[in-house]
């Protein structure tokens, strides 16, 4: 207990979560900061880059094999049924009618690739080794939720939406694109790729992470004062209910794939994690009368700083627990 209280306190006083937590306090108090919209763009994509880059590089030090299959069948797996944990969930806990259920679902299967940085340095700062082709799964967890919650819809009697418009949001999406391409590069390059591009790679991107995070709460106060009176106690549970169940969920897969310590984390932190890039972009086109206001707040305003604060050193405590790590 003692080792999750310090390893929580230093969470929370890392730069990471403090950028994020200033970002939040200035939108809740109303402050004139902002932050440029290409800037915070250049940011994704830089950090996108780097995140797949080095993920590849990992991958081609390791080799493709079986242990890579597996995790990122896993992944999938994981990514489809956990929209239908999360529907059931919202059901039980709230008023929302299924439009919004299922729309609100699908952000609880796909992935929030910043909760997952967040959870590689956490990772570093422990000295906890970690399998590199965890990247490889985190994108491929993008797009199943999506379909999940699609099904959801029209599973008693809704109009099917999958029309090529939406395939094409899906899987032309330009965070997978970007975070696949830029893993197949890697991968093509190696270790030598990456000595040619390590002083932009490596050296500032925990930096650049700390701008991001910056960005994010102040979108995140934002939504959450926008939200008032229509984020209700219910839905503010069910926010922070569902991470530790989806990363229960995770922690089940990593034992059933063998995974070591590190890689335990980060499955939990990929269940546990709610989409706010792929899944509303998807949303928009395919459900444009579900309410952004409750989706976008509860993936960003509720369950990323959950999982930012408190969640990561309870999820990294199960995951020494369950390994022996």
């Amino acid at each position: 207990m003692d080792g999750l209280l310090t390893l929580a306190i230093n969470n929370l006083s890392s730069p990471l979560i403090l950028s994020f937590v200033l970002g939040l306090g200035a939108a809740l108090a109303r402050s004139d900061l902002t932050f440029p919209e290409a800037a915070a763009k250049a940011l994704s994509i830089y950090l996108l880059c780097a995140i797949g880059f080095k993920g590849g590089v990992s991958v081609a030090d390791h080799g493709v094999d079986l242990n890579l299959g597996a995790a990122i069948l896993m992944g999938v797996i994981l990514s489809a049924a956990l929209p239908f944990v999360a529907f059931t969930l919202l059901k039980a806990l709230t008023r929302l009618d299924r439009t919004n259920a299922a729309a609100v679902a699908g952000h609880y299967g796909s992935i929030s690739i910043v909760t997952f940085v967040a959870g590689t340095s956490v990772l570093e700062g422990q000295d906890i080794p970690f399998e590199g082709y965890m990247v490889a799964v985190a994108a491929a967890m993008e797009a199943p939720a999506i379909l999940s919650a699609l099904w959801l819809l029209s599973a008693r009697g809704g109009e099917k939406r999958m029309d090529g418009h939406l395939w094409r949001e899906i899987l032309l999406n330009g965070s997978i694109v970007l975070l696949v391409g830029a893993f197949a590069i890697g991968m093509i390059t190696g270790k030598d790729g990456l000595a040619e591009i390590e002083s932009f790679i490596v050296s500032p991107f925990k930096g650049a992470l700390c701008l991001f995070l910056l960005d994010m709460g102040l979108v995140a106060g934002r939504g959450i004062r926008q939200s008032r009176g229509v984020i209700t106690l219910r839905l503010l549970l069910f926010g922070v209910l569902m991470p530790p169940i989806g990363a229960s969920f995770g922690a089940g897969a990593a034992l059933l794939l063998g995974l070591s310590t590190g890689g335990a984390l980060l499955l939990m932190v990929l269940a546990a994690s709610a989409s706010y890039i792929a899944v509303p972009a998807a949303m928009r086109v395919a459900v444009p009368e579900a309410d952004a206001g409750i989706y976008l707040t509860l993936s960003l305003g509720v369950t990323f700083p959950f999982n930012l604060t408190l969640g990561l050193p309870l999820y990294l405590a199960v995951a020494q627990a369950i390994t022996g790590g």
